[in-house]
């Protein structure tokens, strides 16, 4: 948590996305996509057949109608047809029906697979992907924009893939198939009929969905704001509350929702010009196409079975057609929303392990920071060749202003960001060097602020050590001396803390969080400012069990009340990034030097008033 005067990293991004990069193209999307489903080629080839049989059992119906209708077209010995022919073409229709449901049943559960399993890699590779970014990036980000964002993306596989191959290339195989028939059995000037309108359509259709586009965009950015504001908002409910500002947070987003709304009017009002347009165009070609029908009729060169499969392929072309403004639309948004997961994906790691990086050897727990220097930004630095030692098993405290520098350290020695001169070593081992999770592996922290999961308590200090069994928990549990606590509520440790731990108290917070630190047993543990919220009498009771947590482990102890820390090892004062006073508690306040001035204001803070 940041302390004030402390500098943060630099500002928010415009409604708490990560920059993007240039724009990238649909195709470049769609080829960023293809390696995932390329793994289930073999459901795909299964899908497309399926897909294949399911259109030709459909294009088949209108010219079983056809020779339906021309079989009961009055001949001499009509009576004997009627007994033979029409009940098996009856049969056929009924049997071409089911096929084409059948087939496309059949093409779903195939391709489900693929899509969901799809899908859920993306998810997960944008999850573990967002958890590996440095904390700079998520003090710049705003969570209910992200997690839109990450919706969005995964609901834009579903539709992508469904709308592609459940809509398009059906529709082009149909096409195809149709045009054949027309072109063989009838003149070419159907042909051309058909293809002026579906280019005209086409046409129509693709570029005022283009124009339509950057009103969804817009659509889309100000429902991440108004989800972010809202989010925001409930997260901070104590604020709000403690400030009386619940009408402002409504206004602001009554604010969100009032662009938002008239963003969708004006989408709306172009999809009614979009869908105006197709129908104007379906209408004139079906016109044409059936005045060209009759009039074959009429001349005796068409029967009327010929004017009933070409009004039926004209329906089964232009249903789907019908809907292709809104299918273009939703694979362009889809589109749109998948390269937003994407680049949530490529966001460069701050922090990330040298290629060859081993696992921390474990075997020293002492720690050293070497001639340290670090800055969130260039112009400001935070840390100035600060170094110090901690020995395996030794208490070292840091002490100073705000501002100073002190939790600096912490994040440094956790990876949160790099040194950028010196370096910082467990055991010898430059921290850069070893893998992550090796050195956070060896870590435990008890933070000031301690953000507990809307989950048990039981969950939340077995969070420590995942898998470890309830008698480990109830140990780590009495260890911190919350056991009681925990035992007389009425649902035990199956007790829910709510959202951030809002149900406990602070004292009782901060145990949890030293239960959690104990049960993960780490060499290394790390106090930032972890009383410093607390009042005095919730700090002295809490002492001893931070000390039970520092028993015989590596202690970087942060604080600001210096009572905190008289028994340390070393303790060592930091002004303005540089150590400028370091030794026992004894030998600085002998020193009368800054420290000492400290411990006297603090003192006399803490003296009664008379």
């Amino acid at each position: 948590m940041r302390r004030s005067g402390e500098a943060l990293p630099s500002p928010h991004t415009a409604g708490g996305h990560p920059p993007a990069p240039a724009d990238r193209t649909d195709w470049a999307t769609l080829r960023r996509l293809f390696p995932y489903l390329w793994q289930y080629k073999w459901r795909v080839a299964a899908a497309l057949a399926f897909m294949v049989g399911a259109k030709v059992a459909n294009v088949g119906v209108p010219v079983l109608l056809k020779n339906l209708v021309d079989t009961m077209t009055p001949k001499p010995d009509m009576a004997q047809a009627l007994l033979i022919v029409p009940i098996g073409l009856l049969l056929a229709y009924g049997l071409l029906r089911f096929s084409t449901s059948l087939f496309s049943e059949l093409r779903e559960l195939i391709f489900a697979k693929a899509t969901e399993g799809t899908a859920r890699q993306i998810a997960l590779e944008v999850f573990r992907h967002l958890h590996s970014l440095s904390l700079r990036f998520h003090l710049e980000r705003q969570t209910g924009g992200m997690t839109r964002d990450i919706e969005r993306g995964t609901r834009g596989v579903h539709s992508l893939i469904s709308m592609s191959l459940y809509s398009i290339v059906p529709t082009i195989i149909e096409l195809v198939l149709v045009l054949a028939i027309l072109g063989v059995k009838f003149d070419s000037l159907f042909v051309w009929i058909t293809m002026a309108a579906l280019v005209l359509y086409i046409t129509f259709t693709v570029t005022v969905t283009e124009w339509r586009t950057q009103f969804r965009k817009t659509m889309n950015e100000l429902d991440s704001v108004a989800q972010s504001r809202a989010v925001d908002s409930l997260l901070n409910y104590e604020t709000v509350k403690y400030f009386n500002n619940e009408d402002f947070e409504a206004g602001r987003y009554d604010a969100s929702l009032d662009r938002y709304r008239k963003a969708a009017i004006k989408s709306q009002r172009t999809l009614s010009m979009l869908n105006t347009g197709q129908q104007a165009l379906i209408a004139i070609s079906l016109v044409l196409m059936l005045w060209r029908a009759t009039s074959g009729v009429v001349n005796g060169h068409m029967t009327l079975g010929d004017l009933v499969m070409v009004n039926a392929f004209m329906i089964q072309l232009y249903i789907p057609l019908n809907f292709l403004g809104v299918i273009y639309r939703e694979i362009k948004q889809s589109l749109t929303d998948l390269d937003k997961m994407f680049v949530l994906m490529e966001k460069e790691r701050e922090v990330r392990d040298a290629p060859d990086a081993q696992p921390l050897a474990g075997a020293d727990a002492t720690v050293r920071f070497e001639d340290v220097s670090f800055a969130y930004e260039p112009a400001r630095p935070i840390l100035k060749h600060v170094s110090f030692e901690i020995p395996a098993g030794k208490t070292v405290a840091v002490v100073g202003p705000s501002g100073s520098g002190k939790s600096t350290l912490a994040r440094l020695l956790y990876r949160f960001y790099d040194v950028q001169q010196g370096r910082i070593t467990i055991g010898g081992e430059d921290i850069r060097e070893v893998t992550q999770s090796s050195v956070r592996h060896a870590i435990g922290i008890v933070p000031q602020d301690t953000v507990l999961f809307n989950d048990t308590v039981e969950y939340n200090i077995a969070y420590g050590r995942p898998g470890a069994t309830r008698d480990e928990v109830e140990a780590a549990a009495r260890a911190a001396r919350i056991h009681d606590f925990i035992a007389a509520t009425p649902k035990g440790y199956e007790t829910t803390v709510g959202e951030r731990g809002l149900k406990l108290s602070g004292g009782e917070k901060q145990r949890v969080a030293i239960a959690r630190t104990l049960l993960k047993n780490p060499p290394i543990v790390i106090f930032d400012e972890a009383t410093s919220a607390l009042d005095s009498a919730n700090e002295r009771a809490i002492q001893s069990e931070l000390k039970s947590a520092a028993q015989d482990k590596t202690t970087l102890v942060i604080a600001h009340r210096l009572s905190t820390v008289v028994d340390a090892h070393e303790i060592l004062v930091l002004e303005s990034g540089v150590i400028v006073e370091r030794g026992t508690h004894a030998e600085l306040l002998a020193k009368q030097g800054r420290y000492a001035q400290m411990w006297a204001l603090q003192k006399s803070e803490a003296a009664p008033l008379m």
